[in-house]
C-alpha cells in the first residue's frame, strides 16, 4: 500500500507538471502538500521563493494567503455564535452602528448619492454568505470601485479597526442585503465584529482561540523580522509585457509592519504544513486529534450551501460559477460534481476557497483528503494551475 493511499509514480507526474510551472516562468515557486487518511502524502516544495536571489522553497516557506483567511474568519464568528455571543439573524448594527442605516445604490455603476434605504438590517448570514451587498475595488463598478479604491489606501501603514470601518461604512451597498452573492468586504466587516465583541484585536483573538490550539506557530497578520527570510516574494504581472514582476519583497514588505491592518478578508501569512491544520479542523468537523474548536453542527453549516436557485444562476468574477457548487459560510461547496468538469474533481461535499495570489486549498470528505498549493502570483487566470494540480492530485489516488 502507497502512504496515503496514492501511488508514487503519479505523484511524480504531479511534480513534472508543477515544475513544468517553474521552468516556463509562470511562477517562481510552489508549495504542493497532499494529506489522506491521517498522513501527508506528498510534500513538495519546487522553485524558489525569490527567483533573482535564486533562494528556494522551502516547506516553511510563509505565504500571503490573501482570501484563505476569509474561512478562518468565519470559523472565529461560529465560535462566537456556539457561546451564545452572536447569532446568524443578529443584526449587526446591535455591534457595528456604523451601518445601523445602509443605502443601497439604485444603479450599482451610478452616483454614490443616487440610493435608497436598504429593506433589511444587515445580518451576520449575510456578511458571511457575501449577500450584503459590499463588493471590493475589483468587483464593483463606476464610482463605487474609486471610493472602495481609496478606502483602502493607506491602510499597510497603520490603521485600526474601528478607523477602517469608519470609512466604508458610509459607503452605498451595490444590492439589497441577502438577495443575491457578490464578492466583497463583508468579511473584513466579519473581522471588526470579532474585534467588538470579544474585545480584542482580532490577531489576538485568532492567536489564542484557534491558531495555538492547532499548533499553527507561523500564521499571523504579520511577520517578525527574525522570520522575513522565510517570506516569499510575491509577484504581479505586467500588463504590458505579461512579464512577471515583484509586487511585495521581503525586504520591504507591507507584511512586517506589526501595525497594520488586520484584515479578516485577507489578511494572513501562513504555511503549508500550518494551514493544513485548520483545513483538517473543518474536514475533521470542528475537531483535530483531541482539540475541539467547533461543534459538528457548526461545521456542517460551514460546509452547507446558502444560496438560492436563483442566486446561483447570477455569474460571479464574469463566469457561471455556481453551476456545481453552492457557498457556505466562508467557503465554496460543491454539490454536483459532474457540473464543475473540467474545472474540478471534487466529490460532493467537498469545500475551500483560493486566495488572490495564487494559493489554493480543498477538502474532500468523501476521499478523506485535503490538496493545497501555493504560490505567490497574482493573475494566473482562471487559477489555471490550481485547477491542474487538483485533477493530478485526483489522478493519484490508488487504493
Amino acid at each position: 500500500m502507497q502512504p496515503a493511499g496514492l501511488c508514487a509514480s503519479r505523484l511524480t507526474a504531479l511534480t513534472h507538471a508543477m515544475q513544468g510551472y517553474v521552468e516556463r516562468g509562470e511562477v517562481a515557486g510552489v508549495v504542493s502538500m497532499v494529506w489522506r487518511r491521517g498522513e501527508t502524502g506528498y510534500f513538495e516544495p519546487l522553485g524558489w521563493r525569490d527567483d533573482a536571489a535564486q533562494l528556494p522553497m522551502e516547506r516553511d516557506t510563509l505565504f500571503r494567503i490573501a482570501s484563505m483567511t476569509k474561512p478562518v474568519t468565519s470559523a472565529a464568528i461560529l465560535m462566537l455564535i456556539e457561546e451564545d455571543r452572536l447569532a446568524l439573524d443578529t443584526p449587526v448594527s446591535s455591534w457595528l452602528p456604523e451601518l445601523a442605516a445602509p443605502r443601497v445604490l439604485r444603479d450599482p455603476g451610478g452616483p454614490l448619492d443616487d440610493t435608497h434605504p436598504a429593506n433589511a438590517p444587515l445580518t451576520v448570514l449575510d456578511l458571511l454568505t457575501h449577500r450584503a451587498g459590499f463588493a471590493y475595488h475589483f468587483t464593483a463598478t463606476g464610482p463605487l470601485a474609486e471610493a472602495y479604491a481609496a478606502a483602502f489606501n493607506g491602510l499597510d501603514a497603520r490603521a485600526d479597526a474601528n478607523a477602517w470601518l469608519a470609512r466604508v461604512a458610509p459607503l452605498p451597498l451595490m444590492f439589497q442585503p441577502g438577495s443575491r452573492w457578490h464578492y466583497g468586504i463583508a468579511t473584513d466587516i466579519l473581522g471588526v465584529l470579532i474585534e467588538r465583541v470579544s474585545g480584542m484585536p482580532l490577531g489576538e483573538f485568532f492567536r489564542t482561540r484557534i491558531f495555538e490550539p492547532l499548533g499553527m506557530r507561523d500564521t499571523a497578520f504579520w511577520v517578525p523580522d527574525a522570520q522575513l527570510a522565510r517570506l516569499a516574494t510575491a509577484y504581479g504581472i505586467d500588463p504590458g509585457t505579461r512579464r512577471r514582476v515583484v509586487e511585495d519583497h521581503p525586504a520591504a514588505s507591507r507584511w512586517a509592519n506589526p501595525d497594520r491592518f488586520q484584515s479578516g478578508g485577507g489578511g494572513l501569512v501562513s504555511t503549508a504544513q500550518d494551514y493544513l491544520q485548520f483545513a483538517r479542523l473543518l474536514l475533521g468537523r470542528g475537531r483535530v486529534g483531541t482539540t475541539r474548536l467547533l461543534s459538528h453542527r457548526s461545521v456542517d453549516l460551514m460546509r452547507s450551501n446558502f444560496l438560492t436557485r436563483d442566486q446561483r444562476r447570477v455569474p460571479a468574477f464574469g463566469q457561471v460559477m455556481w453551476a456545481g457548487q453552492g457557498f457556505g459560510l466562508g467557503v465554496s461547496v460543491v454539490d454536483d460534481p459532474a457540473q464543475q468538469l473540467p474545472h474540478g474533481y471534487r466529490s460532493v461535499g467537498s469545500f475551500g476557497w483560493p486566495g488572490a495570489y495564487g494559493t489554493s486549498w480543498f477538502a474532500d470528505p468523501v476521499e478523506d483528503l485535503i490538496g493545497l498549493m501555493l504560490i505567490q502570483r497574482r493573475s494566473i487566470e482562471p487559477f489555471s494551475m490550481a485547477i491542474d494540480f487538483e485533477r493530478r492530485v485526483y489522478d493519484a489516488i490508488d487504493d
